[in-house]
């Protein structure tokens, strides 16, 4: 007759092996969440955010660089001549002075003297055209509001007929080399007229700069 007894031990290791297999089975579906995996994806998101944030600020200031680079650029090749410039207007002050001093009378009486004259002047013109072909135009303020930014006034005269502060007379030519002012007009302003109609609200307008003042701001134009 079989003995129908088992052993305790046996049993129970049954049973705790029976656990672990149903525990593997289902996955340990009743475990807690794993918190060290979480912490490491909520840190590594913020890292995220943060090297996106650098790489926007980086980019955006390549992007103003750039900008700055080109405009600082133009105006070098726009300004660079300026002292040039300013150094060949004497020679233009000089033929002018020797066109007027020469008497149209005088001219017109002496061959020779009306074709060094029209020598003169043909060589004048030319100047002025080589000097616009580089951006520097003659400022023509007589008869014109005075305009401190690039008009110096050096004496004021008796006028009733014009209003006040209007250029009566020009001594010497002024010049613009691009917005700036390369060198400022002589004038002589008028006083005693009426007083000087206003335009718009009555403000003035932007200072020009010197063609040499190649500081930041101003009216340059910006593609920011």
């Amino acid at each position: 007759m079989p003995d129908d007894k088992t052993d305790p031990r046996e049993t129970n290791e049954d049973q705790a092996k029976s656990a672990d297999s149903l525990k593997t089975e289902t996955g340990g579906a009743g475990a807690p969440p794993d918190a060290p995996v979480e912490a490491d994806l909520d840190a590594l998101a913020a890292e995220n955010a943060d090297m996106r944030d650098r790489l926007l600020r980086a980019m955006a200031d390549m992007e103003n660089l750039r900008r700055r680079t080109e405009r600082e650029k133009s105006d070098t090749a726009r300004y660079a001549i300026s002292n040039f410039a300013r150094d060949v207007l004497t020679i233009g002050d000089n033929l002018r002075r020797t066109i007027e001093h020469v008497p149209a009378e005088a001219a017109a009486q002496d061959p020779a003297l009306k074709s060094f004259l029209e020598g003169v002047e043909l060589t004048e013109r030319e100047l002025h055209n080589m000097l616009e072909r580089h951006g520097v135009v003659r400022i023509e303020p007589l008869g014109a509001r005075f305009d401190p930014n690039c008009q110096q006034a050096m004496y004021e005269v008796e006028n009733a007929e014009v209003p006040d502060g209007t250029v009566v007379e020009v001594m010497q030519s002024g010049y613009m080399i691009g917005d700036r002012c390369l060198r400022p007009a002589l004038v002589a302003v008028a006083k005693g007229g009426g007083k000087p109609a206003t335009k718009g609200n009555g403000q003035a307008g932007q200072p020009r700069r010197a063609a040499n003042d190649d500081s930041p701001g101003g009216a340059e134009p910006s593609d920011e």
